[in-house]
């Protein structure tokens, strides 16, 4: 599901069963991560695959990147491997107004 970001944080915010998935390249991780997310970097191929499906597909999963593409790309495919919460971040990194660590 696509959320713009008032909407994602929000709903963050008050999920305990949340999850941060970041699913951008290690060297686009160096401008800056979102606190306490998880990355997984989607142009891994089948090795994205095979660490997604380590997850537990119980949890709500916030997903982000660059721009919004590849974490809804990232949202298609958990949801096809049995996820039932994955939540894209519309935008992305480059309309990020929030902290970064």
């Amino acid at each position: 599901m696509n959320l713009p970001q008032e909407v994602w944080v929000e709903q963050l915010k008050n999920d305990e069963n949340a999850i941060i998935l970041d699913v951008r390249t290690a060297d686009e991780c160096i401008e800056g991560i979102i606190s306490g997310a998880l990355n997984i970097d989607i142009y891994k191929g089948q090795g994205f695959i095979y660490l997604i499906e380590e997850l537990d597909k119980s949890k709500n999963y916030y997903i982000y990147c660059k721009s919004g593409g590849r974490s809804g790309q990232a949202c298609s495919i958990m949801n096809q491997l049995g996820f039932e919460n994955t939540y894209n971040l519309l935008g992305g990194m480059l309309e990020w107004n929030g902290e970064v660590v």
